[in-house]
């Protein structure tokens, strides 16, 4: 098959966005997307404070911000903070709980393989679960990159799902008839360990390059999971940074 021309449908794309849009109503409510309990309240302040250790405002992306998880907390912590997502119905819920919160932050469709800033916009950009859900993940660190201003950092919040489970959980994007259709162009459909993305990144020039298994972040989830009676889905999470020369 030929490249695509500029201007042509990119159906991979299209599949992915349809799906998030059909998801964004009870995005919020679904497990994972919320901190609901001290717990998981002290995770993220320590991972936050680990990857984005205070040093006055920085400007900020959020590159697929679904609702707007991250971009709320970092805008919490004083940083002028964009978010980006491919799905409208993602921001346009993103918007709604900004007006909600009076939170002056900055929130735009766009697609996170070309982003619509120029070079050197950003001191800070941090993805959470995005990698696996495109077509061209290395392409989008090589964009990401440029983004970023000289000693700016880059941050992966993923995961790798469940190597042993037979088939996705029911009512997961991976079991989705959109995904079903596209998966097979999904480079890191079911995500890579934090192993794989160091070493990622470290290929595609990242300097310093860290990584953390958020264990106090995977235990807090696994007591919610088990005190809302749950089925208990096993997930390796972590987050992986490194700065830009």
């Amino acid at each position: 098959m030929g490249a695509r021309r500029p201007g042509e449908p990119d159906h991979v794309k299209e599949q992915v966005a349809a799906h998030w849009n059909r998801r964004a109503p009870g995005f919020d409510a679904d497990f994972g997307h919320s901190i609901r309990t001290p717990a998981e309240r002290a995770a993220w302040d320590r991972i936050l404070d680990l990857v984005a250790p205070a040093r006055g405002p920085l400007d900020a992306l959020d590159v697929g911000c679904g609702t707007g998880f991250l971009t709320f907390e970092l805008a919490a912590r004083g940083h002028r903070v964009t978010g980006i997502d491919f799905a409208p119905a993602m921001i346009a819920e993103a918007r709604r709980k900004a007006a909600e919160r009076g939170a002056a932050v900055r929130l735009e469709e766009g697609d996170a393989e070309r982003l619509q800033f120029a070079r050197g916009s950003f001191d800070l950009l941090m993805s959470r679960h995005v990698l696996w859900t495109l077509p061209h993940p290395e392409a989008a660190i090589d964009e990401w990159m440029r983004v970023l201003r000289p000693g700016g950092r880059l941050v992966v919040v993923d995961g790798q799902f469940d190597a042993t489970a037979l088939k996705a959980p029911a009512g997961s994007a991976r079991s989705s008839a959109e995904y079903a259709a596209i998966g097979d162009q999904l480079p890191f459909l079911g995500g890579r360990s934090r192993e794989e993305i160091e070493r990622v990144l470290a290929a595609h020039g990242v300097r310093n390059v860290r990584g953390d298994s958020l264990e106090d972040l995977v235990a807090a989830q696994a007591q919610r999971m088990a005190d809302e009676g749950l089925e208990r889905r096993t997930h390796r999470r972590y987050v992986v940074w490194g700065d830009v020369a």
